[in-house]
């Protein structure tokens, strides 16, 4: 078996190895963060538009993050935050 053929069967028995590891799952943990984007809000919560979101975020109610440099930078919204918002709030 030449080195090249040698380092190929390692990687794919490190592949499998990782495959096989108990515990790993394809669902998000619960560190996991889900952002969102302004025009993505309106789908998770039924009824919300993005005017509202935008006026949520300008009154300090709802917490955002800008992804990018000065005003063409998008907006993002942690999903969490926006689902606690509406839960509280109701």
């Amino acid at each position: 078996m030449n080195t090249k053929e040698k380092l190929v069967s390692e990687i794919i028995a490190l592949v499998e190895q990782l495959a096989d590891t108990p515990g790993d799952s394809t669902q998000p943990d619960s560190q996991t963060v889900e952002m969102l984007t302004i025009k993505d809000c309106p789908q998770v919560i039924r009824g919300l538009s993005e005017h509202t979101v935008r006026q949520l975020i300008a009154q300090g109610k709802l917490p955002c993050v800008r992804a990018g440099r000065g005003r063409h930078g998008k907006i993002l919204v942690n999903k969490a935050d926006l689902l606690a918002y509406f839960q509280h709030d109701v």
